[in-house]
């Protein structure tokens, strides 16, 4: 595709899953005034690209594979080096907790994967035009916990209230929070390391990250904002 008009979007795709890439390039490319420049399977790829080449948007997948940079390092990275580049971030990891964080580290958007296209070409044109863009249920739900993001006795970051967790997943969390290991966790409950284990993966799939890191950097980004 090479549109030569004044105002079409320029933009780049980043997801490391080739159905969802052919999908979303499908979709683009009925938009008339949206210009694909470049679709990455990898950060490699993208970053080697953004390198020698412009572009407006950049559309990308928050959890890509496990050999790959992580969402929160990768935003940050993409900010350092390209402060300009608006990031539209489209994920199945649709709550309050990411794209909170998301917003807050640089993403001029969020949109579940389980939205419409027609929403998703909305949000890339709402982008791209200087605007934010998350869809009104979640702008509403936002907006009820912008206040209150970090608990005023132990600093641990409310996100764990907020996010799609059961009770037993967010006082996990907590204990991780507070340094604890998993068999010490285990113990404080009376519950099998085994299952101490599960609802902490469970948990962390929910928030969309796969490490301990990635939690800490949560609670580091609401942290920042809230003092």
């Amino acid at each position: 595709m090479n549109r030569q008009k004044e105002n079409y979007i320029r933009l780049m795709l980043l997801d490391d899953h080739p159905v969802v890439r052919f999908g979303l390039r499908a979709q683009l490319e009925t938009a008339s005034d949206i210009d694909l420049v470049g679709d990455y399977e990898s950060t490699h790829e993208l970053l080697s690209a953004l390198a020698v080449r412009g572009t407006d948007v950049l559309v990308m997948d928050y959890a890509l594979g496990p050999r790959e940079i992580d969402g929160l390092s990768l935003l940050r990275m993409l900010r350092s080096r390209h402060p300009n580049l608006r990031i539209l971030v489209v994920s199945g990891h649709y709550n309050v907790a990411t794209v909170a964080m998301v917003m807050r580290i640089g993403a001029r958007g969020f949109v579940g994967k389980n939205k419409s296209m027609d929403e998703f070409v909305d949000a890339v044109r709402t982008v791209a035009a200087g605007q934010r863009y998350v869809d009104a249920g979640m702008r509403y739900e936002l907006e009820q916990v912008a206040g209150d993001e970090v608990s005023e006795s132990s600093g641990v970051p409310m996100f764990t209230t907020h996010a799609a967790l059961s009770p037993r997943e967010r006082e996990v969390l907590r204990c991780v929070l507070d340094g604890m290991a998993v068999t010490a966790i285990a113990a404080k409950f009376s519950r099998s390391v085994n299952t101490i284990s599960t609802q902490k993966q469970a948990a962390y799939r929910k928030l969309g990250i796969r490490t301990d890191t990635e939690l800490f950097k949560i609670q580091h980004q609401l942290n920042g904002v809230a003092h």
